[in-house]
């Protein structure tokens, strides 16, 4: 009897090994086997930050809308990459945890935001981040996919500017399908098999799966931008 607490605990690990598991196959023989996408994965944050990459450093984020320990990972980011910008880009990449159950349909309404109203892509994912409980498993046990996909449309629609039913619409078009399925092997290839996980310069941050508090950001960025400015001040004086 003392042991039955535990299995959710075990099922949770075992759904872990086997995305990574998932994710290793995919890091071998993917991208070998996939169509090449036709743009980068994943939403820049902020104006301009699709054309910074060169002379900043790139922080690649990949996050789950309805994941708890991504939304505690979001302001902290957000406040050390607003604070360097525009010396330090931001990329967010939706990551959908297969044992949340509608976290794929969360990364899907990223994408229809991003094709309405690419302005409201990031508020989106704000307001999922606030209102993560309405759409966890205990919570959408009992209602169909449908149902949510139109509860998620609802949330959505003034934010985005559209109507619900346009919204809604997009969970009808294959490409936003396509888009989310593209951001989870594109993680995979990454070595990517939990959220949060970071990158800065392509480089893995430690404790992937756990959130970065904003004094460790700082910690990260301000030498990396540092010497950055540093180079582009001797180039330009060349």
């Amino acid at each position: 009897m003392a042991r039955h607490p535990r299995a959710p605990l075990l099922r949770r690990l075992l759904l872990l090994a086997a995305l990574a598991a998932s994710c290793s196959y995919y890091l071998l023989f993917l991208q070998a086997q996939a169509s090449v996408p036709p743009r980068y994965d994943g939403f820049a944050y902020g104006g301009g930050a699709a054309t910074a990459w060169k002379d900043a450093v790139l922080v690649e984020a990949f996050l789950d809308p309805l994941c708890p320990d991504s939304r505690d990972a979001w302001q902290p980011l957000k406040l050390a990459v607003e604070r360097y910008a525009p010396r330090v880009s931001l990329i967010v990449h939706p990551f959908p945890l297969p044992y949340h159950t509608y976290a794929f349909y969360a990364c899907r309404a990223l994408y229809i935001a991003n094709k309405l109203n690419s302005s409201s892509t990031y508020p989106l994912l704000e307001l999922f981040f606030k209102n993560q409980e309405k759409f966890y498993n205990s919570a959408t046990s009992s209602l169909s996919g449908p149902s949510v996909a139109l509860g998620m449309s609802k949330m959505a629609a003034q934010t985005v500017g559209n109507s619900v039913s346009e919204f809604l619409s997009g969970f009808s078009d294959g490409k936003t399908d396509s888009a989310a399925r593209v951001s989870f092997k594109y993680g995979c290839t990454r070595g990517v098999f939990g959220a949060p996980f970071f990158f800065v310069n392509g480089f893995l941050q430690p404790g992937g799966g756990s959130p970065i508090d904003y004094s460790t950001w700082i910690g990260i960025l301000d030498p990396l931008v540092s010497q950055n400015g540093e180079r582009i001040e001797m180039f330009t004086s060349m």
